[in-house]
């Protein structure tokens, strides 16, 4: 049997005992803070490619997996300080290349790269976060036909989300007033691209519903690359768009140009001078269209004329006439009749007032003062006043008074004044 046990001499306890009075023994603590220290000043800043697994996303918003190659892991960290500017949601299986520095947790003596950067390799971030988000609303039925609202042929108002200053405002202007003059245009100003844009937009929709002063929304921008086009690629731009009741139709940057809002809206337009072309009519076409439709209406009507004048015709002339003659004696003796009833009424009531009219110039007539005068009275008044004296009170000796007899006046001078007894009247 052979002995493949190694040939090592024992060693000799006075040398052990030597070199133990010279070794250094560090602390768990101590050996994982140099490693930590080493890891650190070693890798600072890395860029490290792998494929994500065990992906978690904590309550407190950070973010755990590890990166893993074919041979080897690391384990990674994306705190939510550093989740910010990604668009796109990472998951289990996606490849990706992070930036960050390596470190050690102590507690569990593992290193790990605490990331400040990723993205997706392959395939741009905001490409991937287009894709996503593009099933994710396709699922939900934000694209679906029957969710579509119609555009009105000839709105009053059209209400344009988008920059003021913008060269898409001064399309859609210029395109609307050659087009027609006749509609109202009611601007609402928002940021088109940069941080705070989709939230701007998101709200002038729903400020626009809330108003409800227009009759169709344009929202839009002209061209640019994928990240100034990207607030048209957000999840609450597109939200705010679906649940609009006013129709609206997306115009967002060139023809080639598609984004998320593009999809869900009730209508895409390759660019806002077409969407401008789409909501306003042409005056030119407008009138056109007119007299067409009045052409038709005439010529159709003109058609139903003719097939009842040919029905007509199948009837006889003379059946026709007696049935129009026997109507107009009907009428004629109807006529007739109330013709005299209303005559025998307008008698009687004019008898009835004849009589009434007479008998009150009658009573009228006896009252008059003029009779009263026929019967030898008269009756005196006062100059130059001109009133009636009812009493010797109202006179003085060589006062004037008029005395009206039943032919004539006489002008008298008061020469005396006697008083009489009244008290038997």
């Amino acid at each position: 049997m052979i002995d493949n046990t190694p040939n090592i001499p024992y060693p000799n306890p006075m040398l052990i005992e030597k070199v133990a009075e010279q070794r250094t023994i560090y602390s768990v603590s101590e050996i994982t803070r140099n490693i930590k220290s080493l890891l650190q000043g070693e890798y600072p800043a890395v860029w490290v490619r792998g494929e994500v697994s065990n992906f978690k996303k904590a309550a407190s918003g950070h973010i755990y997996f590890t990166l893993k190659d074919e041979k080897a892991v690391i384990r990674a960290v994306l705190f939510r300080g550093h989740q910010q500017g990604m668009k796109f949601a990472l998951e289990d299986g996606m490849n990706v290349i992070v930036h960050g520095g390596v470190d050690v947790f102590e507690k569990r003596g593992e290193y790990q790269i605490i990331i400040d950067f990723l993205e997706p390799e392959g395939i741009g971030a905001l490409q991937l976060a287009f894709e996503q988000l593009k099933e994710k609303l396709s699922k939900e039925g934000l694209f679906d036909d029957a969710h579509k609202k119609p555009i009105p042929s000839f709105p009053d108002t059209v209400g344009v989300i988008t920059s003021p200053t913008g060269a898409a405002l001064r399309d859609i202007m210029n395109v609307m007033g050659r087009r027609y003059r006749g509609v109202h245009i009611i601007i609402y100003p928002v940021l088109v691209q940069g941080e705070g844009a989709a939230e701007e937009i998101a709200a002038a929709i729903l400020n626009a519903n809330v108003r409800g002063e227009t009759d169709v929304l344009i929202v839009g921008r002209g061209g640019g690359s994928i990240e100034d086009l990207w607030p048209f690629n957000e999840e609450k731009v597109a939200r705010a768009i679906f649940e609009s009741e006013i129709p609206v139709i997306s115009a967002v940057g060139h023809e080639i140009d598609f984004t998320i809002s593009d999809f869900v809206a009730d209508l895409r337009a390759p660019t806002p001078s077409a969407a401008a072309e789409l909501v306003v009519k042409n005056r030119e076409e407008l009138l056109r269209w007119s007299r067409d439709l009045f052409l038709r209406l005439k010529n159709s009507i003109r058609r139903i004329l003719d097939q009842k004048k040919q029905r007509a015709s199948y009837h006889t002339a003379d059946v026709l006439f007696r049935m129009m003659q026997t109507i107009l004696h009907e009428k004629t003796f109807t006529l007739d009749d109330v013709t005299k009833t209303m005559l025998n009424s307008i008698e009687t009531i004019g008898n009835g007032k004849k009589a009434r009219f007479e008998r009150i110039v009658g009573q009228l007539d006896a009252l008059s003062p003029l009779k009263t005068l026929a019967r030898g009275y008269a009756l005196v008044r006062k100059l130059p006043e001109d009133v009636p004296l009812v009493s010797i009170a109202q006179v003085n000796i060589g006062d004037e008074t008029k005395t009206r007899l039943r032919d004539g006046e006489l002008f008298s001078t008061v020469q005396r004044k006697e008083k009489t007894d009244t008290q038997g009247e």
